[in-house]
């Protein structure tokens, strides 16, 4: 019996209660190989035949069409850049907004606690 272990995963693969021995290892591999390599062949001639336009053709589509997409992608960029500068400088503005308002009220109430104080002061028996 072989155990094949996976990654998070254990298998045991049986053929016919028997081990898989060296030959059935071999002759199966072969079979896979032999497959894999004439099913490559195939897909490959299919290719050639049905390919719309030759090779030079294609890659000029090909390249064609990629640097449109980088022309896109440079635009976006660039217009991604120009919303974050303004949406930074909208930031940048309120915040400057609540420094200010914020500096106005701690004034009102600095004030307001010394006006309070010198009534107390006034108020005060001697």
């Amino acid at each position: 019996m072989f155990i094949f272990i996976l990654p998070c995963n254990f298998y045991t693969f049986k053929l016919k209660d028997k081990p898989l021995t060296d030959y059935h290892m071999s002759k199966t591999s072969k079979g896979f190989i032999i497959g894999f390599i004439s099913g490559a062949a195939v897909g490959t001639a299919a290719a050639l035949l049905y390919a719309p336009d030759s090779g030079s053709n294609t890659r000029g589509k090909l390249s064609y069409r990629v640097s449109a997409y980088g022309d896109e992608i440079n635009h976006l960029i660039k217009k991604l850049k120009a919303e974050k500068e303004k949406f930074t400088s909208d930031a940048k503005q309120k915040s400057d907004d609540v420094v200010t308002d914020a500096k106005k009220r701690a004034d009102d109430l600095i004030k307001e606690a010394e006006a309070l104080l010198d009534n107390i002061e006034k108020t005060k028996p001697k």
